[in-house]
């Protein structure tokens, strides 16, 4: 059985183009997203999520629950919570906070909608 490109896309983390993140506002952060699913918004679904040294995400607030795993790097909330490689976290709906990583990280996330963004 072979595949087409509309039913299967197979890229790999460490090669594939990552495509800048910009929020509705404009606003953009030098994070990146690498997503298959091109039904779904920019940043919604499963996808993979890279911020670069240095980045703290904007405070914001989930509209539906999200999960993340700690592929690469380390990431710092901000209630001083340090999160590294093998961390899976769990943020259900409603909850707002924001995240710093002084090196970079690589996430693999689910997100159900768009972040609110508060700041």
């Amino acid at each position: 059985m072979t595949f087409s490109q509309d039913e299967r896309r197979i890229a790999n983390i460490h090669d594939a183009a990552f495509t800048p993140f910009v929020y509705p506002d404009g606003v953009a952060l030098g994070d990146a997203i690498l997503q298959l699913d091109e039904d779904k918004p920019l940043g919604e679904g499963f996808h993979v999520y890279r911020m670069p040294a240095g980045m703290k995400t904007r405070r914001h607030i989930h509209n539906g629950h999200e999960q993340f795993l700690i592929l690469d790097g380390e990431l710092i909330e901000d209630d001083g919570t340090v999160l590294r490689p093998g961390d899976m976290v769990f943020y259900r709906n409603g909850t707002e906070h924001h995240s710093y990583t002084p090196g970079g990280c690589l996430l693999a996330v689910h997100i159900v909608g768009a972040e609110t963004p508060t700041e």
